[in-house]
C-alpha cells in the first residue's frame, strides 16, 4: 500500500497548478499489478482542468488496461483528499464497487471502496 501512496506523492511534482496551488497525484494499479500515475493540470477557465485520477485512468486505458484493483490519491497538504464526484463516476466506468480507494492522510491512509464513495452509480445498463 505504501508504494502506491508514494507514487501518488511523487507525481505531484509534475502538477500544473498556477491558480489553486493545490497539487494532487493519483496512482492507479491495474488488475495485473501495473501502476499508472496522474497529476492535476489546471486551466485558466477551471472547467477544462484535468484531475489527477482522470489522467491516471487515461494513461492506463490508452495502454489497453480496463481492470483495476486500487487507486491512491494524495495532495500536497496530505489532507485525505478523496476523488471528486466526476472522478468517481469516471472510475465507475471501468471499476467495480469494490475498487479500493486509498486516501493519503500524511501519517496514515484512509481506505474506502468506490461503492462507499459513489452509491447508486450511473451505469451503462441505466442508459438502455
Amino acid at each position: 500500500m505504501n508504494e502506491l501512496i508514494e507514487a501518488a506523492r511523487e507525481i505531484q511534482s509534475q502538477a500544473h497548478v498556477p491558480y489553486s496551488e493545490y497539487r494532487v497525484g493519483a496512482a492507479l494499479e491495474t488488475a495485473d499489478g501495473d501502476v499508472f500515475v496522474g497529476c492535476n493540470i489546471e486551466n485558466a477557465n477551471y472547467s477544462n482542468s484535468l484531475h489527477a485520477e482522470e489522467v491516471a485512468i487515461a494513461e492506463a486505458v490508452k495502454e489497453g488496461h480496463r481492470e483495476f484493483s486500487r487507486i491512491a490519491v494524495s495532495s500536497g497538504r496530505r489532507d485525505g483528499v478523496t476523488p471528486c464526484g466526476m472522478c468517481r463516476q469516471t472510475l465507475a466506468e471501468f471499476c467495480e464497487d469494490d475498487l479500493r480507494v486509498l486516501c493519503d492522510e500524511g501519517d496514515g491512509v484512509t481506505e474506502y471502496s468506490l461503492g462507499e464513495l459513489l452509491p447508486n452509480t450511473i451505469t451503462e445498463e441505466m442508459l438502455e
